[in-house]
This record gives structure tokens, sequence and C-alpha cells, in this order.
């Protein structure tokens, strides 16, 4: 099937409108690209030159945030990768690298037990395989104080999470992060609290074992969401894995270092120099 490179929209079973972008070589193999919550497409943009000379990348926003439609809360890890497996169809893909950050790592974790024969390799960033109970008390907490205070409000408390106090403070960041800032507070309630929902459910360490593709974990060094020694474990319980960390990142690994991120998917995804 031939597909035009730009921007679509997909509906879904259940009425929901995905919103996408196909760029990169149109004879290339493909590489899908998922987004952590509260952020959408755009957090993949320091990555997006290297692997469009390499690729035919799809990017999609996560229901519920960016251009894509929230539908109805809470979501579920079988219904966010129900989506991309729609996308593929919709779109001829039989075959796909994917990479994923944060709860687009889970994502693409559960699409690989899932949909083995779909999955070529796996690159999963910043997340976790499970939920353990200070895990889900803090989304409770979160889903509270949005409803409290609105999303805006939660804005700078994010970035102080997601980012380094080094990066924050550099002005030759403000670009950047006035691009998160702009991706946070465009993400619907409806999008934040059903994805915070999936997360309290999350249960994949278990079939980590069942992995068949080769798969690349990434962390910042300082990512509190993701922390180093769980990745390390998830990395240890997958076959034909490995971990890489990033020094002096934190949860949005890909964007506060993205030479270091891209030199460290350039060999495993075999991309062009």
């Amino acid at each position: 099937m031939s597909v035009a490179m730009g921007e679509g929209v997909l509906q879904c079973d259940d009425g929901v409108k995905i919103s996408y972008s196909v760029e990169g070589k149109a004879d290339a193999p493909w590489l899908i690209l998922s987004n952590s919550l509260a952020t959408d497409r755009r957090v993949w943009d320091p990555q997006m030159e290297s692997l469009s000379s390499s690729y035919r990348v799809l990017r999609y926003d996560t229901r519920g945030h960016g251009q894509s439609e929230p539908g109805q809360a809470p979501y579920t890890l079988e219904e966010l990768s129900g989506d991309v497996l729609a996308l593929c169809a919709a779109l001829g893909i039989e075959r796909a690298d994917f990479m994923g950050i944060s709860l687009g790592g889970m994502t693409g974790l559960a699409l690989a037990m899932r949909a083995p024969a779909l999955v070529g390799r796996l690159v999963c960033c910043d997340a976790r395989a499970d939920a353990p109970a200070p895990y889900k008390a803090i989304w409770d907490t979160n889903i509270a104080r949005l409803h409290e205070i609105g999303i805006a409000k939660i804005v700078e408390p994010t970035l102080e999470r997601w980012f380094t106090a080094g990066y924050l403070a550099d002005a030759a960041n403000a670009a950047t992060l006035g691009t998160v800032r702009d991706m946070i507070s465009a993400t619907s309630a409806t999008g934040y609290e059903g994805v915070a929902r999936a997360l309290q459910a999350l249960d994949l360490k278990g079939g980590l074992a069942t992995l068949s593709c080769p798969t690349l974990y990434i962390v910042g060094q300082h990512d509190m969401a993701a922390p180093m020694a769980v990745m390390r474990e998830m990395a240890d319980l997958s076959p034909n894995a490995s971990l890489t960390v990033l020094p002096n990142a934190a949860h949005l690994s890909n964007m506060e270092q993205p030479e270091a991120f891209n030199a460290a998917i350039r060999g495993f995804l075999d991309l062009q120099s």
C-alpha cells in the first residue's frame, strides 16, 4: 500500500479520532513513535532529522493528547496499543520498529507482547513495567490536583520532575521548555486522567520474558519517574535487551540530551549518519 507523506486523521472503532503524521523516505522501513503522558508527537522533534533520513516515520498523538480526541476515560494499555494496531491496519503497515518514551514506551511493550509479528525492534525510554502502591498513589494525587487547580497549574511542577535543575536554569533551553509547556497545557483533562488510570493498572513486568524483538532500554540518569534500577531490572528480564543510561538527563531524556540520545539509538536502529 502506498502511503502519502503528511498529516492525517484515523477514526477508531469507538469513534475517537487519532491525529498522525507520516514523514521521511517513502520507500524506507517503518518506524512508529509514541509520546509520553502530557506531551504530543512534537516530543520527538529533536530526533526527526536523523530518523527521517533512514525511516518512513509514523508519529501520532496518543488519544486525549495533541490533536487527538480524548474519548472516554479511563484508558487501558490494551486500548492504547489497539490505537496503534488500527493505525497500522489503515496505513498498511505489516512490520515496523517502535520507539516510545514513558507512556509511549509502555505502549510499545504492550504492543510487542500483543503483536510480536508487527514489532521488529523496540526502543523503550524512561518507562516502567509495573505499578507498585507508591506509584499508584502518585497518580491519585496528580489527578486530584488536576481537578482542583487545572492543568495550567501543574505545568511548572511537571517540568521540575521531567528535567534536571541545571537544564531548567539554562536560558539556552528556553525554546525547548516553551514547547514542553505548550504540550502539557494543551493536554485535555480527560486525556491526562485517562492515561493516569492506565498507568495505575500497569502490569507488564511478567510479560517481559516473552518479548521476541531486540529491545533497547534508555533512561535518564536522574529520572525519578522511571529510575535506573527499575529499567535495569526490565532489561535483565527481557531477552535480547540492553540498557543505556544517559548522564545529566531526567525523564524526557530525548529532549534534555538529544545528541547523546541520538547516538544511543543510532547503532541499534542502523541510522544513516
